[in-house]
């Protein structure tokens, strides 16, 4: 069993019924998905790098990525309809267990004067988004290999429906958070 799933079930709910005096364990949140997403929109001429950014990715993911196409033409990014702009990753299960452990554990501590994640990057379901400037950062990925720098987006969806909860459980989970600064 992954490391960050035998502590959420281990020690985080436990920890979450004292705290919050809940009976049921099914009503906890928990990460139902996280989704990963990877612009592609530089490589839309040449397929070589669409499969290269398209296997970087699922080095990183354990899970092939699927692309996105531009659904019509726009003449000011030079994009006609069906080009390859993005791919995305879904991960639920075991792979989001070892992906967010990988994320906490490994990949943001990589990051070259880091601080802490956002507080303020919730959305009003509770969902956390999270933008990474550079794949180079996960251990799969050998910098010295890799063509050019590409971003990444990570969506953590959440099943609590509020920010404060979600926030709390993140916390738990042992995300890196900014201190809160005191006005």
């Amino acid at each position: 069993m992954n490391s960050l799933k035998e502590r959420f079930f281990k020690k985080v709910i436990p920890d979450w019924q004292s705290e919050f005096k809940e009976k049921n364990i099914l009503a906890i949140p928990r990460p139902k998905k996280i989704v990963v997403n990877m612009g592609i929109g530089w490589a839309k001429d040449d397929p070589k790098l669409v499969e290269r950014a398209r296997t970087e990715l699922s080095a990183i993911c354990g899970q092939w990525p699927a692309i996105t196409r531009a659904r019509k033409a726009e003449a000011s990014f030079k994009l006609k309809a069906g080009d390859p702009i993005g791919l995305v990753v879904s991960l639920r299960g075991e792979k989001l267990w070892g992906f967010f452990s990988k994320l906490i554990e490994v990949a943001l501590p990589r990051v070259r004067d880091f601080r802490g994640l956002s507080r303020g990057a919730f959305d009003n379901s509770g969902n956390y988004n999270l933008g990474l400037t550079e794949q180079t950062i996960f251990p799969e990925i050998d910098p010295n290999k890799t063509d050019r720098v590409k971003s990444l987006g990570i969506t953590i969806v959440m099943s609590s429906g509020s920010v404060q909860r979600s926030f709390r459980l993140l916390q738990m989970l042992g995300m890196p958070f900014q201190k809160e600064v005191n006005k």
